[in-house]
């Protein structure tokens, strides 16, 4: 079994999927309501929508005769915090560079201020 990190990016890696969910963030929405700017059928978007619903990015209910999807925000927390993770990895390297580049760009100026003592012999 894969970790859930895993399949929420595996159901993100296609685009039709991150247009679902990007679509969702404005609030709950029937198959029929999701299916209906794609040139596909609706089971090809209740395709889409088990594979989101089985990375635990999207739920189904129950509402009379209706069965909204609705996004699971507390999914996004997980990548959010996996991602921030490396972000600030990234950002610690960057900084560490930055410093090295100023000492660096800070011992050449301070090289070529100094008189050239072979001049000075002459």
């Amino acid at each position: 079994m894969t970790d859930q990190l895993s399949q929420v990016f595996a159901a993100l890696a296609d685009p039709t999927r991150r247009d679902i969910v990007a679509r969702l963030t404005d609030g709950d929405a029937t198959v029929s309501d999701l299916a209906e700017p794609y040139d596909v059928s609706i089971q090809a978007v209740s395709k889409h929508l088990k594979v989101l619903e089985s990375a635990g990015l999207v739920t189904r209910s129950r509402d009379a005769q209706r069965r909204p999807v609705h996004l699971e925000a507390e999914v996004f927390d997980l990548m959010t915090k996996w991602i921030e993770r490396y972000r600030q990895r990234a950002e610690q390297r960057h900084q560490r560079l930055d410093a090295l580049l100023a000492e660096m760009q800070g011992q050449v100026g301070t090289a070529s201020s100094m008189p050239d003592t072979q001049e000075d012999a002459s």
